[in-house]
């Protein structure tokens, strides 16, 4: 009976043994050296092989579930890869994957992973213009996706849409489209076409574009299926974990933390489908279901918040929050209820986690953490030289595994981000002399007034604090005298109502706790446009006070001086 690769197991088992001794951890660990490497092959299915532990647990609405062992979902896969090949999918072949949480978009990402398909996760909110992007810059060849969905498809140029052999559906298929159940006849014996090289391709992501039009970061059969190891680590997963990581499929956080992670530490994934996002029904479930892990964004965090979370008998050990930096208020309100305190992390869709309070480890108010085992960050100036805030840059000798093999199709942009032996994120932060690092902004967020420099996620945090503001996003507004000021773009919470006085009341709330130099001078009451993953566009905010002349302002507009004292 084959083994799980032994140098993946070994890297991997280094971890579990030192969860809470960072220092060890991170002086001890080495990325495994591969050579052919196929993470479903070489390491799920061995593990899952005979393995009736709970491998996935799927909960909807109406409170039915669905859960599948390990044993289940191996066996699932490989029949599914034995579909998939018998309808022409190859390796190498791209594949657009636009699946909600349901039993098939596990399926086939495992079989794609065994055939060596190269995948492109994509998001059921994407619209017709989105796909033709992706099908053209991806150059997909098969769709995987729901049959209410399959007329978004249709309604593509003629051109963009035969390029797509394969178009294949869980359920009953709409003409001119195959469906998935087919699958339950093949063989659950699965044998590759080829041996699977570790740098082969294997994920392909549309970055969600918060700055400029998407990139297409290409990675492979280890960045992510190894890279994620620092995930697991940061998280803190044990064996027989129940993980819950609140994140839709399409996103870099969804491979991260609901398939890679969790299985990579023996733990269950866990899914609760909800058509709209309900902050008190998603506490009952996380109670009930006794989730033991829990990963959401900043977004989610902000909701939950306003329900009464010591109202909930959770049976949670680890908290997370990850794709924004979380606001020390959302923090200490959690610690309060439940005893325990949300840890911070940090990557990119390029990366895996990089840097993290890991579980056991001191957590300072504010900061991300430290940098994760596998990876050696500097922060570098404007000059490229090394200081102590600056950009958030990633060593690249040696190269470490978890980051993306390249933007496919720009060699230019790749060039740019790896110059000078570093991968440059394009993020900045401050680090301390215990080696905490915290997180400023993007470097095209971060700006000066009176030549000082403002960090915009310093002042959203503080104004969070304010019980009336939801969410804030503060951006550069063009000045005379000082180039620019902070203006805030803020949504009220549910009860609090936009008017002159709640927009003083929160002006003179930041002027109380801030430096002079940061003070929030305008404040607009607005509904703040995010990505689809849920991101604040501060680009279209930024671009919006940019092109308004200079004294006009918003419906719902408010300027410092509008106010006395």
């Amino acid at each position: 009976m084959p083994h799980p690769n032994p140098a993946f197991a070994a890297a991997r088992d280094l971890l579990l043994r030192h969860r809470t001794d960072y220092t060890r951890a991170y002086a001890e660990f080495q990325w495994p050296r591969l050579d052919t490497f196929n993470w479903a092959l070489d390491y799920f299915d061995p593990k899952a092989r005979g393995n009736a532990q709970l491998a996935l647990w799927i909960v909807e609405e109406d409170g039915s579930d669905a859960r599948y062992s390990f044993a289940d979902m191996a066996q699932r896969s490989a029949r599914m890869a034995n579909f998939l090949r018998a309808h022409g999918v190859r390796r190498g072949e791209r594949v657009l994957l636009m699946l909600p949480n349901c039993i098939a978009l596990w399926d086939a990402m495992l079989a794609c992973i065994k055939l060596g398909a190269v995948m492109i996760p994509a998001t059921t909110l994407l619209t017709p213009a989105d796909l033709e992007d992706r099908i053209s810059r991806g150059d997909v060849r098969h769709v995987i996706c729901l049959a209410g969905d399959t007329p978004k498809f249709t309604a593509l140029p003629a051109d963009v849409w035969a390029r797509v052999r394969g178009r294949f559906t869980p359920g009953q298929a709409p003409a001119g489209w195959t469906s998935l159940d087919g699958a339950q006849a093949e063989s659950y014996a699965f044998t590759p076409d080829a041996p699977t090289h570790a740098t082969d391709p294997l994920l392909l992501y549309f970055t969600s574009g918060t700055t400029s039009k998407p990139k297409l970061v290409l990675h492979t059969h280890q960045s992510y299926p190894v890279g994620t190891l620092a995930t697991m680590y940061w998280i803190g997963l044990q064996p027989g974990d129940v993980h819950w990581n609140i994140s839709s499929p399409g996103w870099a956080k969804h491979a991260w933390s609901s398939f890679f992670a969790p299985w990579n530490a023996g733990a269950a994934i866990f899914a609760f489908n909800q058509s709209r996002f309900n902050a008190h029904a998603t506490l009952q479930t996380l109670s009930r279901c006794g989730v033991t892990t829990l990963c959401a964004p900043p977004t989610v965090w902000r909701m939950l918040i306003q329900e009464d979370l010591a109202a909930f008998p959770v049976k949670l050990r680890e908290l997370v929050g990850a794709g924004e930096p979380l606001n020390p208020e959302v923090i200490e309100r959690v610690r309060a209820a439940w005893g325990i305190t949300i840890r911070d992390g940090y990557g990119q869709t390029e990366t895996c986690a990089l840097i993290g309070n890991s579980p056991g480890q001191p957590v300072k108010p504010g900061a991300m953490g430290r940098p994760m085992p596998g990876y050696r960050i500097r922060l570098l100036d404007i000059d490229g030289n090394p200081a102590d805030e600056g950009e958030v840059c990633v060593e690249l000798d040696p190269r470490p595994t978890g980051l993306m093999q390249e933007y496919a199709g720009d060699a230019a942009k790749t060039a740019q981000v790896t110059a000078g032996n570093v991968y440059h994120t394009g993020d900045v932060a401050q680090r301390d002399a215990d080696g905490y690092f915290t997180f400023v902004g993007r470097t095209d967020d971060v700006f000066k007034s009176s030549d000082y420099r403002i960090s915009p996620f310093e002042l959203e945090s503080l104004l969070i604090e304010h019980p009336a503001v939801a969410e804030a996003a503060v951006v550069p507004c063009p000045d005379a005298l000082r180039l620019t000021i902070p203006k805030a773009f803020v949504s009220c919470r549910v009860g609090y109502t936009p008017s002159a006085e709640l927009a003083g009341d929160i002006l003179r709330f930041v002027r109380e706790r801030a430096a002079p130099y940061k003070r929030i001078r305008r404040i607009e009451f607005f509904d703040l446009p995010k990505t689809i993953s849920g991101k604040i566009r501060r680009v279209e905010l930024r671009k919006l006070e940019a092109e308004r002349t200079q004294g006009t302002r918003g419906t719902l507009e408010f300027f410092e001086d509008d106010f006395a004292g």
